[in-house]
């Protein structure tokens, strides 16, 4: 169902899989989606939504991350966000390439971190006509007010044009992803339900996932939140939420906030399980996720396409 692509990024190689319908009669909706914090798209549950929507019509790109797993990059393990909301962009630009594809209907799909990442790119890239964040990591707190637009403006520019490279102070790590003890080994990510689901799933042969990472966050004029970008889409948005978020930076009343600050057409799904409920392949609660995930996307990716 799917055959290995290539496309660049941010001066590296990025590759994943590109799913394609066997029954596609005319150009497909596509669904372009990345795995969240240092996750994998082999074999750590990203895979499975994408043959969830490749089973209900649409085309799907699925990659991994510039540095991580089958993509190239250097540092090898470094997450920066602004470079990971390009690669989105940039896979956008690649299946502009690609025959049997619509490209007025493209959807962009992102998890934790990337659930942030696929709002800022959203909110600036007019080619995205649908957004899922699920489980998005949007930060601890609200983003700061922005009344005149000046701050997106700043991130809007900072995306397409600025200066996104680190040195040692805007870095956090190299350390472990995941630690069962913070006290003898602190990891970057400390609830111990993010131990036991990286330890499962990444831990599964041929995920080439890793468990250790840096963080890097460039000083740049306007912070990267997605609540400074919310008010801004053009395209519909979904959300889908932890009741509780145990997670740092994935705070539940933080994804309500963004969300109301949206426009329409919007829509909220708050499911049970925690921020790795979502992630329990197999489980009813995926089940329901996908479901959901889904109806929407048909909704305004084909009930509303032009004819």
């Amino acid at each position: 169902m799917y055959r290995i692509i290539e496309f660049a990024s941010e001066g590296a190689v990025i590759r994943g899989r590109l799913y394609s319908h066997p029954d596609a009669s005319e150009p497909a909706p596509i669904v372009i989606m990345a795995h969240g914090f240092s996750a994998t798209i082999s074999g750590m549950v990203a895979d499975h939504y994408a043959e969830g929507f490749a089973a209900a019509g649409f085309a799907v790109l699925l990659y991994d991350h510039r540095n991580f797993g089958i993509s190239g990059g250097e540092p090898r393990q470094e997450i920066n966000r602004w470079v990971q909301a390009r690669g989105y962009r940039d896979a956008i630009d690649f299946v502009t390439t690609l025959p049997g594809i619509d490209l007025t209907r493209i959807a962009l799909w992102g998890d934790s971190m990337s659930g942030g990442e696929v709002v800022v790119a959203g909110s600036i890239d007019r080619r995205v006509k649908a957004i899922v964040a699920q489980v998005p990591a949007f930060g601890d707190h609200g983003p700061p007010p922005d009344p005149d637009g000046a701050l997106f403006e700043a991130i809007r520019d900072t995306f397409l044009h600025g200066d996104v490279t680190t040195g040692p102070h805007t870095t956090t790590g190299g350390m472990p992803v995941v630690s069962s003890d913070q006290h003898r080994q602190p990891s970057l990510l400390a609830p111990l339900t993010a131990f036991r689901w990286f330890i499962e799933y990444g831990g599964r042969y041929g995920t080439e996932w890793q468990n250790w990472a840096s963080l890097v966050v460039p000083e740049t004029p306007a912070p990267f939140h997605a609540g400074l970008c919310a008010t801004h889409l053009h395209a519909a948005l979904l959300l889908v939420i932890a009741k509780d978020d145990e997670m740092e930076g994935a705070n539940s009343e933080v994804s309500r906030a963004v969300f109301a600050l949206a426009p329409e057409p919007k829509q909220l799904i708050e499911m049970d399980g925690g921020h790795f409920g979502v992630l329990e392949h197999p489980s009813s609660l995926v089940d329901e996720a996908l479901d959901g995930q889904q109806v929407f996307l048909v909704r305004h990716l084909m009930q509303s396409a032009p004819h």
